[in-house]
């Protein structure tokens, strides 16, 4: 059992140590500050190599144990040694945790209260840190190796960890008993199309389907709410751009896994102490038209750089694919044209919904249910426009109308309405021919869910 086990059920197990737990964790607690302070800017040295680091941090410890006179156990010991090995080399009671491949999401409220998400449904866990102190040099030690920091000035930052895992962290005075720290893990070896069909996000008709939209060079957002698995699918559709494109990836915080050789990866860049150095989404937007770019890959659409995909995506740079924060396709169309609002050009609203109309093809809605589970719910047709409203004509749909099973699981999976789309006719042009199978509609399991979403 584990000291953070331990402190959590009140005490030591019969047998063991006559310590009591919070002497335990005091000497932990000493012992880490011995490190800190005998090692001290030499654990940020980037120049000493992680085995020669390892090294140095073990012989301290042991040398710091054997100057205490405490009767520990053997266990005891070596618990301590991993634990405090976990706060000076890892990130601390956390760092199990970022190793355990089965968990997508960790989310610290505070020192002592850690959850976890696994297969979509949150779970509190037995990890804790010593107090705010210590949970914040783990959050200083996250942000600094990527060159972001983090202070009363500047208490908000995302950034991400060297595999790629997206963190947030909020800190005082903004975080009220915190600080908090989430972190959106990813998989090291990134989901193909197969594994999205396996999990159920979606079936082998759509995504034959939306794998013909990428390679025809079709527009496409990926839509849905946080957690939903947006940047999974984006990367998942990336993944089916040609080799011999030349792509640029624009992003907050580095996370598309791209396979491709020709991939140029910009990242923004918050403003510096002064206020002074910011490069935003909206600016590298605009600088990768001026790249040669074949595609253009934005991590996420939050402002005014939707108008600047919008007018690429209607200027020759076809094939562009983005994610936007919204609940259904008809919520995205009215995000994107609030966002490209948000430009500061005093643009008529028919004029967006045209540039709207003309620019996207095709919206892909992802949803979490309410089992957990991530599905793609709507594969959504822009058709055009009729008077002053984008209509919009459903090709795939989730079948809701199949219920749940014993475990309360969705039964139902994403079916084909029966409508095939118009640009099908632009993708025979190019070679590219999906058969009246991919389109043929199956019997709901409740109802037939067939028909526009204008």
């Amino acid at each position: 059992m584990s000291l953070y086990k331990r402190l959590q059920d009140g005490g030591a197990p019969a047998g063991q140590t006559g310590l009591r737990d919070p002497v335990l964790d005091e000497l932990r607690h000493k012992i880490h500050h011995v490190l800190i302070d005998e090692l001290g800017p030499i654990l940020y040295d980037k120049r000493i190599s992680e085995e020669d680091l390892r090294r140095r941090v073990h012989e301290q410890l042991h040398a710091a144990l054997a100057q205490e006179r405490a009767p520990l156990s053997a266990a005891d010991k070596a618990q301590l040694i991993q634990d405090v090995s976990d706060d000076i080399l890892g990130y601390g009671p956390i760092d199990r945790l970022l190793n355990d491949e089965e968990l997508t999401e960790v989310m610290v409220n505070g020192p002592s209260s850690v959850y976890i998400e696994r297969s979509g449904k949150l779970e509190k866990t037995d990890a804790r840190f010593v107090d705010e102190e210590h949970l914040r040099r783990i959050i200083d030690k996250i942000v600094s190796e990527v060159g972001r920091r983090l202070d009363e000035s500047s208490p908000m930052v995302d950034a991400r960890l060297p595999d790629g895992s997206r963190v947030n962290a909020v800190i005082h005075p903004l975080a009220i008993g915190g600080p908090f720290l989430t972190i959106r893990k990813f998989s090291k070896d990134p989901f193909q199309i197969d594994d999205l069909i396996r999990f159920g996000t979606l079936n082998a008709a759509s995504a034959r389907f939306l794998q013909a939209c990428v390679v025809g060079r079709l527009n496409l957002i990926v839509a849905g709410g946080t957690g939903t698995g947006k940047t999974t699918t984006l990367n998942v559709l990336s993944g089916f751009i040609p080799a011999d494109e030349r792509i640029v990836t624009i992003e907050d915080a580095k996370e598309l896994q791209l396979h491709q050789d020709h991939v140029l990866a910009l990242e923004a860049r918050p403003p510096n102490i002064e206020g002074r150095g910011q490069v935003t989404i909206r600016d590298l937007v605009k600088n990768a038209l001026r790249m040669r770019p074949d595609r253009i890959v934005v991590g996420e659409c939050r402002a005014g750089e939707a108008l600047d995909m919008l007018q690429a995506m209607n200027t020759g740079h076809d094939g562009s694919i983005t994610t936007i924060h919204s609940n259904t396709p008809r919520d995205t169309l009215s995000r994107i044209e609030t966002m490209t609002l948000m430009a500061g050009f005093d643009l008529p609203i028919r004029a967006i919904r045209e540039q709207m109309a003309s620019a996207l093809d095709c919206i892909v809605q992802l949803t979490r249910l309410r089992d957990g589970t991530r599905r793609i719910t709507h594969v959504t047709e822009v058709q055009g426009m009729e008077g002053d409203v984008i209509t919009l004509q459903d090709v795939f749909l989730f079948d809701y109308g199949a219920g749940v099973d014993e475990r309360g699981k969705f039964r139902g999976h994403l079916k084909a309405t029966g409508v095939r789309p118009k640009f099908t006719e632009k993708l025979q042009d190019l070679g590219i021919r999906l058969g009246p199978e991919v389109f043929q509609p199956e019997p709901s399991g409740g109802h037939q869910m067939i028909g526009s979403a204008r």
